[in-house]
């Protein structure tokens, strides 16, 4: 497989679900990495802000996870935050993913992700860009960027965004392109949840967990629901309870504590070995399901 060169736009091998956008479509597309056609055959991208949440953090987390191992590419534009934890997420379930880039394919941007870069490459994904050489990003090269993530892909999941966030333009495209478009839900009072909260509004489908977009894909998902069947079958009962309290909202060691009648002592040591099993997990001193 060649590791670097120029896809034209009448190539064969040029992307069919890109070339779909029709006067869109860039002429060119520059690549570093192995251009294998069957990464594009299911791609999902994925997009969100740069400023992400602990919360925005564990969905990017559970969602990604659940759908690169399930055998979807990852396309996103290899900024800070939702963007490099997406493409990080789909490198540890093994998956594949694209990195999209808005400057030359030999400049690096941001230059301090270099190691995702190299790990991006190392596992079979691809770098990007309709731009040669070391050309310098510039404002209007991001949302052209966009326009390529969200034509690579079927669907365009929205993590975290702002009224006036980027991700909205990734989102708008989709929607011009006749894409899916999925939204993750937040808290009312949040500045980084109102605009998925906007897109849900007008038209975009939720995201609870990973078998939603899962089954957009017509592919089975090992749920929540079924790990949840694990536990009832063969966890203790405190195990069930702990899960139950999480199931409603993310707690302290105190709280749970004080809600189980337990020392947190003793409790420390249950949650621990959950967290083991991959059943919950621990983030700014509160536990949350997985």
């Amino acid at each position: 497989m060649e590791m670097q060169g120029v896809i034209l736009k009448e190539d064969a091998r040029y992307p069919s679900l890109l070339k779909k956008i029709s006067k869109d479509a860039p002429l060119q597309l520059y690549y570093k990495g192995e251009w294998d056609e069957q990464i594009f055959e299911n791609c999902l991208a994925v997009v969100g802000s740069r400023q992400m949440t602990s919360y925005g953090k564990r969905v990017v987390e559970r969602v990604v996870t659940g759908v690169a191992s399930a055998g979807i590419t990852i396309v996103s534009g290899f900024m800070y935050g939702v963007d490099a934890t997406a493409h990080k997420m789909a490198l540890l379930a093994g998956g594949r993913t694209i990195a999209v880039m808005p400057c030359g394919i030999d400049l690096i941007h941001p230059e301090y992700q270099l190691d995702l870069y190299t790990e991006i490459l190392k596992n079979k994904g691809l770098i990007i860009s309709e731009y040669e050489g070391k050309t310098q990003p510039v404002t209007w090269t991001y949302p052209r960027r966009n326009r390529i993530v969200a034509g690579l892909s079927q669907a365009t999941l929205v993590v975290e965004a702002g009224e006036k966030s980027g991700s909205l333009i990734t989102a708008n495209l989709a929607r011009k392109f006749k894409r899916k478009i999925f939204s993750v839900p937040g808290p009312i009072f949040s500045e980084t949840a109102k605009g998925t909260n906007q897109l849900i509004k007008t038209g975009a489908e939720m995201v609870f967990s990973e078998k939603d977009i899962l089954n957009f894909y017509k592919i089975p998902c090992f749920n929540f629901e079924e790990k949840k069947t694990i536990i009832n079958n063969s966890g203790s009962i405190l195990e069930k309870q702990i899960m139950e309290y999480l199931q409603r909202e993310p707690l302290e060691i105190d709280i749970l504590s004080r809600f189980l009648g337990i020392p947190s002592s003793k409790l420390g040591a249950n949650l621990s070995l959950m967290e083991m099993k991959g059943l919950i997990e621990q983030d700014n001193g509160k536990y949350y399901l997985c």
